[in-house]
């Protein structure tokens, strides 16, 4: 579903856009909250599922959390602007959980199950019946039936059929979640266990039926403008192109000051530091103390690793994340400012709620929200006069939203600093695979390795929150990489700062 224009991606968008301008406007937000439903689904007839209450009722929920709000259930007694009170304050933070299941619009997939299409053709041969280790291929007129009671979904049959006429199922939030915090109910429907989720949001993205949703700041940040505060956008290395290929930076900067933000700082401004220490830190401690290190970057990737693999969280640096050391230098800079983070990643927003970077980032939101506040104030920002873009970061910096570009960077480093030095790199992306990468690690296959993680299979480029195919995300920011000015990221004017960023 990446990358493709769906009536849940229109939903989706539309709703980010509502509460923007419910937010812009002002007045009895009680009342609008109730009346957007309405405007978003208008008419009597359902137009993607059996009953328009029902698709009214979802994209309440919905709105609720792009409000700040919990989700609720189907059983609760209340309007749909309870609470809402509570998220009308710009100091709110999110609350946990962040990604949340709107159960009522959850299908009931079934977890994994593998099944004969009509596509079977009745044949000879019958090899899905002759490799099925547990005699579950049943026939019925000539054509084949798989028993789910004796089935152990070993997808032999699968492999073995001519016609690919049999076929594994796997519930798709279920298939995409690398932790395996994925579950079923009482009821069968997709349930998370909290214990194991690290808001990657592959779960988000990937759910046909639109019933998952993570929780959003559009409301908080637009009423810390309106208030007069000077909110800095720190834009994140993955946005290039996500509004749309004619969006230059210098037309973003331009269209972000539009909407009341103070001005706009690269993020890889912040990856040049991270990478330069990391590059430090690799060098003083591996493999003399210890056996491997991990980037920190992706905290999805940091979370699941320290959380799996707690003897070994020591070997994840501990280097600052770009985010947050691009909001502090904002702030070294602006003592009053306020910073949000526009990005691709669902889980930059769990990382803004640790209590220890609250000071930092005070708004976190992604790409698509973010083009919400865009269409709420009417900015055309494909043909707005352009404005001159900060050109402060390195090359390496702004690659760090492809997979790969973080360690090639901190391995850039190493050898600009401690020439001569090799440096063995294993990296991995998407959960599962680091997870794999991290179990070889704990067995000594990477002794002396430097890891890179990232959640998301393809880097930031391919995030919950981007707006554009993965593909086509890597190459624009690739090319917009070359256009610095500098090309190791041990080379940024900033690295003076960075003792004082760690204090």
């Amino acid at each position: 579903m990446r990358g493709i224009y769906t009536s849940i991606t229109q939903i989706r968008r539309n709703i980010f856009t509502e509460i923007a301008r419910m937010a812009y406007e002002g007045g009895d937000y009680a009342r609008k909250i109730e009346e957007l439903p309405y405007q978003i689904l208008p008419g009597e007839q359902a137009q993607y599922r059996e009953s328009i209450f029902l698709e009214r009722a979802i994209v309440g929920e919905r709105l609720r959390l792009a409000m700040g709000l919990p989700v609720r259930t189907a059983a609760e007694s209340a309007p749909l602007s309870k609470g809402i009170e509570e998220s009308t304050r710009p100091e709110t933070y999110y609350q946990p959980p962040l990604v949340n299941i709107i159960k009522f619009a959850c299908h009931a997939c079934p977890e994994k199950q593998v099944i004969a299409t009509q596509g079977c053709q009745g044949c000879l041969a019958r090899s899905c019946s002759v490799v099925c280790p547990k005699d579950a291929i049943d026939f019925v007129d000539g054509k084949s039936m798989v028993n789910q009671d004796k089935c152990i979904r070993c997808g032999r049959c699968v492999e073995a059929c001519p016609y690919n006429a049999i076929i594994k199922q796997e519930r798709p939030c279920k298939a995409a979640c690398g932790v395996q915090a994925i579950r079923s109910d009482q009821y069968g429907r997709a349930d998370i266990d909290y214990d194991k989720c690290v808001s990657c949001g592959m779960c988000l993205v990937s759910c046909p039926f639109g019933a998952i949703a993570d929780k959003s700041q559009i409301f908080q940040l637009i009423t810390a403008i309106k208030a007069g505060e000077h909110v800095y956008a720190a834009m994140a290395p993955a946005f290039v192109d996500q509004f749309g290929p004619k969006v230059s930076p210098e037309k973003l900067r331009s269209a972000m000051k539009k909407l009341g933000f103070t001005d706009v700082m690269e993020v890889a401004v912040g990856a040049d530091l991270c990478a330069a220490e990391e590059a430090e830190d690799f060098i003083k401690n591996v493999p003399e103390r210890l056996p491997f290190m991990a980037t920190s970057c992706c905290p999805a990737w940091s979370v699941m690793a320290k959380q799996q693999f707690p003897e070994y969280k020591d070997c994840v640096s501990m280097a600052l994340t770009p985010m947050v050391l691009t909001g502090r230098l904002i702030k070294m800079k602006h003592p009053t400012a306020k910073v949000a983070f526009i990005g691709p990643c669902a889980a930059k927003k769990l990382e803004a709620m640790r209590r220890s970077i609250r000071t930092d980032i005070d708004f976190v939101l992604t790409f698509e929200e973010m083009m919400g506040l865009f269409n709420a104030k009417d900015v055309d920002i494909e043909n707005i006069e352009e404005e001159e873009f900060l050109n402060e970061s390195s090359t390496d910096g702004r690659n760090f939203a492809i997979s790969g570009g973080v360690a090639q960077a901190v391995v850039n480093c190493i050898h600009k600093m401690y020439p001569g030095t090799e440096v063995k790199v294993a990296s991995a992306q998407g959960l599962a695979e680091c997870k794999k990468m991290m179990t070889l690690a704990k067995a000594g296959k990477y002794n002396g390795y430097l890891l890179e993680g990232m959640a998301c299979p393809g880097g930031c480029v391919a995030g919950a929150g981007s707006m554009q195919p993965i593909e086509k995300s890597t190459a624009a920011v690739r090319r917009y990489a070359q256009k610095a000015d500098k090309q190791l990221c041990c080379e940024t004017d900033y690295l003076k700062d960075l003792e004082r960023l760690e204090e």
